[in-house]
């Protein structure tokens, strides 16, 4: 979802705001993070969950209408230590969500065939990965953003080996994180913070290393998390 005009500039810094973890939320038991665990909840019509509907996501919610589709792709590794979830780090010229942590991801194109074709399209632009690389289980709830977008977030499984070949223009970097990590509530941050002209926002982080984790990324992977943790 990169734009060419120059970088937004934040109206607060999403690291340095207070954060609170509720301890109460249980990790999602790692039976449910192996292929046959993840690829069961896909295959189950009957779960129910309630995701999340972050502050982002509610200023939206009257203007459904008015959204540009896109999607996300979230990519799951199947590494032999454990899956991971594959990120980018945005590069820092961008217009919108610039030097942030995202999924590989864009707007539809008017030739795209479905949220599905999107993700992938945009996946292989932006990192070089190969659509017939990725076996796709299913989508998530759209997630609403503030910039105006209704984006699906498609989740897929990536055996390896695989390669990368980053848009230099679009993405810095790319890296891994363990789904496990991700997966437990206890680092999860919920921030909340006074915007100068409007009301409290509040937004989860997952700070992991020299990543932070934040904003609309952090609000789909917290509805993974939802998502996988719900009972049968």
């Amino acid at each position: 979802m990169a734009s060419r005009s120059g970088p937004a500039v934040p109206v607060f810094d999403p690291v340095e705001q207070p954060y609170e973890v509720d301890a109460s939320l249980p990790a999602v038991p790692v039976v449910r993070l192996t292929p046959e665990g993840i690829q069961e909840r896909f295959a189950r019509d009957s779960v129910l969950w309630t995701p999340e509907v972050t502050d982002e996501s509610r200023t939206q919610t009257g203007r459904v209408a008015l959204l540009r589709p896109a999607s996300v792709l979230i990519p799951i590794v199947l590494r032999a230590g454990g899956p991971t979830m594959l990120l980018t780090l945005r590069t820092s010229h961008l217009h919108d969500h610039a030097g942030q942590v995202a999924f590989p991801g864009g707007r539809a194109d008017p030739g795209d065939v479905d949220a599905v074709d999107t993700a992938l399209r945009e996946a292989e632009e932006e990192v070089g990965l190969i659509r017939d690389d990725v076996h796709i289980l299913g989508n998530l709830p759209d997630y609403f953003t503030i910039t105006g977008y209704r984006v699906t977030p498609v989740v897929g499984l990536i055996h390896p080996p695989f390669d990368l070949h980053l848009d230099s223009f679009e993405v810095a970097e790319a890296f891994e994180v363990p789904l496990q990590f991700l997966m437990d509530p206890s680092n999860h941050r919920l921030h909340k913070v006074d915007v100068p002209g409007g009301p409290v926002r509040s937004y989860y982080s997952m700070p992991y290393g020299r990543f932070f984790i934040w904003g609309a990324t952090a609000g789909m992977i917290r509805n993974f998390y939802h998502f996988l943790r719900a009972p049968h």
